[in-house]
């Protein structure tokens, strides 16, 4: 009996060690307690114990452990869980969020799971645009990011045709279209739009990030790093991923109003002589409201999310003073006759978008999403003044030569100057749908097979004008000025999977993709660009003869031979591998080759590198090669427009480059640009709540597209064969051409802090950034080489000062936030660095057309005595202050001031010369500056979250 106890006793210790030790196959699933969505990148290892690993995209990590082993699951941005298995196989584990915000875990740049701000090879900046948006008067995305993120940069333009209606965001000084926009990881399409006169980014396309609802935005993740071999053409500068939200259940509603109050320049102030147009003591007046919700589908965690909003604002008008002008650094000696409206144009825009997932298929392992949205703007600018006395070709007259009057239109100012503006109108209309599945096989493999398309239509209208070589007719007034669209169709697949077993981990994605895109230009109506009197014609009141204006006035419409149906196709395949060589060392490489069916092809490759060396302290950099395809848009946009040349406006014609008069002037077909980009910087939790990352970097970009200076068909320097081909009707010519290199040097900074204590909360963000460009090598065609002259005006002084004044030279932002129980209050404080702008010059021997090629001018107090035509905007700083308060959990009221005190930046003209007012690329008091010109602005915002 004693034996038979013995080997009871044997067994049961035997088999109870079996039952402890044996080593089960777990798998874990992690998801987020509240959303149901599963969590990337959340930690799995067995308690006081090296042995664990992450979780792949859907949340699922599989380990070996012990029966009643104790597993620890965390993840960044939450509360950490201990499991006690009990011999299970499947776990499912909900991870209770903490107040540390999630925005610190990011997906773009990387292939695999999501990873934490901090722990990036590459910077890479989160912005809830929601929470950044309410406290300030500032309405729209492009805005907001100006103040929120350190190296972006956008300039609101005034003049400047159809920029006037569209804001076009830059990263690191480069271009806007050398930076990728995407929406939930997915190309977004660019607009129709290409910049012209008057523009900052001349020459360039890129993405309108205000063609869909703010309100549909969950939060926007910044890769400031070049991504041409993980994203393709357009990343040279970095990639902006925007991040829809996935809320149901949950009314997100916010409505507000700005307006601008400038005591000091508006125009109002100086228009007793009907000089000026001009509105109230508050202009610019805004009223917003968006509204956002969503609605489960199924009982797996299937939403949608549907956002709208709408937007109206109205123009601003702004002028410089007149009086004690020799004394008066703000005034200037003569009325602004080139531009009595200037201003910010006016718009109205309403849009609708949606977000939607359904996990299908057993165990839900497959996900059919979709996203989209349209969007409608309407916006009306003032292009620059026609003065009967100065021009009379350009008003209506009856067959004597005498001015028809036309009320309504034409204004009359107390010197008797009889003068008119004419408004430019654009009709924007862009639409997206994106449709995909995504899902993982047995294997472990993660796949998503999507397909993304998007239009933007850039629609014309020429109002309150006329065309004046309709001689002894007055209308219409109204022209239908033509218009065009771009259309982009993006066909993905990509696939991708966690080997746990090499090293610490690798992650390898590849995947390929086939993109179609499609350009046209369409035609105005007849009256918007025909000439019904070729030749001269007697004036009145010059008692001369001039040549009538043909087309409509202030944007001439698209003519028959302006007419344009292009397109092409892309496939691109890569891959991207990502391992973390040790615990601490973290690898990612990526090639990508493309294929275009209209230049050619292009390979890419990347580098980046991350190295722990403290648990708080992390290494960071990377090198990369980048391009940017030539947009369709740059290779076949032509039309006939009011160029400022010579101090004169002008007929100026923008050939494209497949127009025989580029071939004539040597213009060589648009090839791809291309970049070396390197990085180096660090990301350090310095305390509790603090974090700083600096960031070095360097972009050297070749034959970068711009937009060329303007060739006279009358320069007998230029070769017979290529002026002999200039239209009749036009007095100037330009391209686009691969002209320039440049390279860019900066650095980013950027510390975050944040405390809570109580009910209590202060945070602090600033940002920065530090930059200098320099322009490497101009390729002037040999056909233009003929003389300095004609090399200079290629590509002139001017030109090369304006790209290089494409950011400033330092950007800093400090935002400061206290809370208090229902009450906040709350400063945005940034700092616009200098930049240099030069004017087009008088007539020298350097600059005898008057195109900016080394431009002088004769100074106020010596007219034989000519000074240098800069214009210094030198550094500013500009305060926002807000308070708010809480009615309850569910209403909050904003209310403050942008630009507190009213802070402009200096007039554009020399000190010295200001007889030469108004010789800059707006012809207004300013050109258009980071800052903005447009002073104090109010503003008052109530927002609703009613929900969960």
């Amino acid at each position: 009996m004693l034996l038979m106890k013995k080997i009871i006793l044997l067994l049961s210790m035997t088999l109870f060690s079996i039952l402890l030790f044996a080593q089960n196959n777990v798998t874990v699933k992690v998801v987020d307690a509240k959303t149901g969505e599963p969590l990337p990148n959340a930690t799995v290892k067995l308690k006081n114990s090296g042995k664990g690993g992450i979780t792949n995209a859907d949340g699922v990590y599989q380990i070996e452990a012990p029966a009643n082993a104790v597993l620890e699951i965390s993840s960044v941005g939450y509360n950490t869980v201990s499991v006690l298995l009990k011999g299970q196989s499947e776990v499912s584990v909900r991870l209770e969020a903490v107040t540390v915000d999630l925005g610190d875990v990011v997906i773009v740049g990387t292939r695999g799971a999501a990873r934490a701000k901090t722990e990036t090879p590459v910077p890479v900046d989160v912005i809830r645009i929601n929470q950044a948006g309410q406290p300030t008067a500032k309405m729209d995305l492009t805005s907001v990011l100006n103040i929120m993120a350190p190296s972006f940069n956008y300039n609101k333009q005034s003049g400047a045709d159809g920029a006037d209606h569209i804001d076009l965001g830059t990263l690191r000084g480069l271009g806007p279209d050398q930076t990728l926009v995407l929406i939930n990881g997915k190309r977004r399409h660019q607009t129709a739009f290409v910049g012209l006169f008057g523009t900052r980014g001349r020459g360039n396309s890129g993405v309108d990030l205000n063609a869909f609802p703010e309100a549909a935005v969950d939060r926007i993740e910044i890769l400031r790093d070049g991504a041409s071999a993980q994203y393709g053409s357009d990343a040279m500068a970095g990639v902006i991923n925007i991040i829809l939200k996935k809320d149901v259940n949950h009314w997100s509603i916010n409505t507000g109003w700005s307006g601008y109050y400038d005591h000091k320049f508006n125009s109002r102030k100086f228009n007793a002589g009907n000089q000026y147009y001009s509105g109230n003591a508050i202009d610019g007046g805004t009223y917003t409201l968006s509204v956002n919700n969503g609605a489960s589908i199924g009982k797996n965690g299937g939403f949608i999310n549907v956002s709208a909003d709408f937007l109206t604002q109205g123009k601003t008008y702004r002028q410089a003073d007149t009086t004690n002008w020799q004394t008066n650094k703000n005034a200037v000696p003569f009325i602004n006759t080139s531009r009595r409206a200037f201003g910010d144009a006016s718009v109205t825009t309403a849009g609708i978008m949606y977000n939607m997932e359904i996990p299908t298929g057993a165990n839900n392992r497959i996900t059919f999403y979709s996203f989209g949205g349209y969007n409608y703007q309407a916006g009306d600018a003032f292009a620059y003044t026609r003065n009967y006395s100065a021009k009379p070709e350009r008003f209506p007259v009856n067959a004597d030569g005498t001015l028809i009057k036309v009320p309504g239109i034409l204004r009359t100012a107390n010197d008797g100057e009889i003068y008119y503006n004419p408004h430019i109108q654009t009709h924007v209309q862009d639409v997206s749908l994106a449709l995909g599945i995504r899902g993982t096989n047995r294997k472990y493999w993660n796949w998503d097979l999507s397909n993304t398309i998007g239009r933007n239509d850039f629609h014309y209208y020429g109002d309150k004008t006329f065309n004046a070589s309709k001689i002894g007719q007055s209308a219409p007034n109204h022209y239908d000025d033509g218009g065009f669209n771009f259309l982009q169709n993006t066909l993905n697949l990509d696939v991708s999977k966690s080997f746990k077993s090499i090293a610490q981990g690798l992650n390898l994605g590849l995947g390929a993709e086939y993109r179609y895109e499609r350009y046209a230009i369409y035609k105005g109506e007849e009256g918007s660009y025909t000439n019904y009197h070729p030749g001269n014609f007697y004036y009145a009141n010059i008692r001369d003869s001039a040549a009538p204006a043909s087309g409509s006035q202030g944007f001439p419409g698209f003519s028959p031979s302006d007419v344009v149906n292009a397109n092409r196709s892309n496939i691109g395949a890569y891959i991207d591998a990502e391992l973390n060589a040790t615990k601490e060392w973290l690898l990612d490489g990526a090639v990508r080759f493309e294929n275009y069916s209209d230049f050619g092809s292009v390979a890419t490759v990347k580098l980046a590198t991350r190295y722990k060396v403290a648990s708080d302290f992390n290494i960071r950099g990377s090198v990369s090669t980048g391009y940017r395809a030539p947009s369709l848009q740059q290779i076949n946009f032509s039309n006939t427009l009011t160029s400022f040349s010579g101090g004169q406006l002008v007929q100026s014609r923008i050939a494209s480059n497949n127009d025989p008069i580029a071939r004539a002037a040597g213009i060589p077909k648009l090839k791809q640009e291309t970049s070396v980009n390197g990085s180096l910087g660090f990301s350090w939790k310095a305390a509790r709540g603090l974090t700083i990352t600096l960031d070095g970097y360097m972009v050297k970009v070749k034959n970068r597209i711009v937009l060329s200076g303007l060739f006279s068909r009358d320069d007998p320097t230029l070769p017979a064969s290529f002026t002999s081909q200039i239209p009749p009707d036009v007095t100037t010519v330009q391209f686009f051409d691969n002209a320039v290199n440049t390279t860019n040097y900066g650095l980013d900074i950027v510390a975050d802090y944040s405390k809570s204590w109580g009910r209590q909360r202060f945070k602090a963000l600033l940002a920065g950034n530090l930059q200098h460009m320099t322009i490497d090598a101009i390729h002037v065609p040999s056909a233009l080489k003929g003389t300095v002259l004609n090399q200079k005006t290629f590509f002139s002084d001017r030109e090369e000062a304006f790209l290089l004044a494409s950011a400033p030279k330092q950007k800093f932002t400090l935002s400061l936030e206290y809370d208090i129980n229902k009450f906040g209050v709350g400063a945005h404080l940034t700092y616009y660095g200098k930049i240099v702008l030069l004017g087009f010059g008088d007539v020298t021997a350097d600059n005898p057309n008057q195109t900016g090629i080394n431009p002088m001018v004769p100074s106020d107090a010596a007219p034989n005595v000519l000074v240098p035509e800069r214009f210094n905007f030198n550094g500013k700083l500009v305060t926002d202050l807000f308070v708010s308060y809480k009615f309850s959990k569910k209403i909050s009221l904003f209310v403050g001031a942008d630009n507190l005190f009213n802070v402009h930046p200096d007039i554009g003209v020399n000190p010295l010369a200001k007889g030469w007012f108004g010789d800059n690329e707006s012809g207004g008091p300013w050109d258009s500056v980071q800052m903005g010109f447009n002073g104090l602005r109010l503003f008052a915002k109530l927002a609703f979250d009613i929900g969960k």
